[in-house]
């Protein structure tokens, strides 16, 4: 299991509901978000690079996937100051394996 609840518990105070809502969210969101980034990058857009690994990240680092934040974070960062699309192309497989397998464990964990 590559995340954790603990952030999300610790906002959560107990209510159970507040967490199947977050993560529901992030099944929503970050998939689409993981798509449109791999399509800005086959664009070279650098722009919409940089939008979309800076909204990428900090949903998942309130999973608490930090080498997946610190990757999105370095694609942001090269999206930003135009870097070499080859780098980024480079990181970008590992961001999405880290972001599929959190989302298929999700939906097993949660039964969504």
């Amino acid at each position: 299991m590559i995340y954790s609840l603990d952030k999300i518990n610790e906002m959560a105070e107990g209510d159970e509901d507040f967490v199947t809502s977050v993560v529901s969210v992030f099944l929503e969101e970050v998939p689409a978000d993981l798509d449109g980034l791999e399509k800005a990058i086959t664009e070279r857009d650098y722009e919409n690079v940089y939008k979309l690994a800076h909204k990428i990240k900090p949903n998942v680092d309130i999973l608490g996937m930090e080498q997946t934040r610190a990757r999105a974070l370095e694609i942001e960062t090269m999206g930003k100051n135009s870097a070499s699309i080859e780098e980024i192309e480079e990181k970008f497989p590992m961001l999405k394996k880290d972001v599929l397998q959190v989302v298929a464990e999700l939906k097993k964990d949660f039964d969504l």
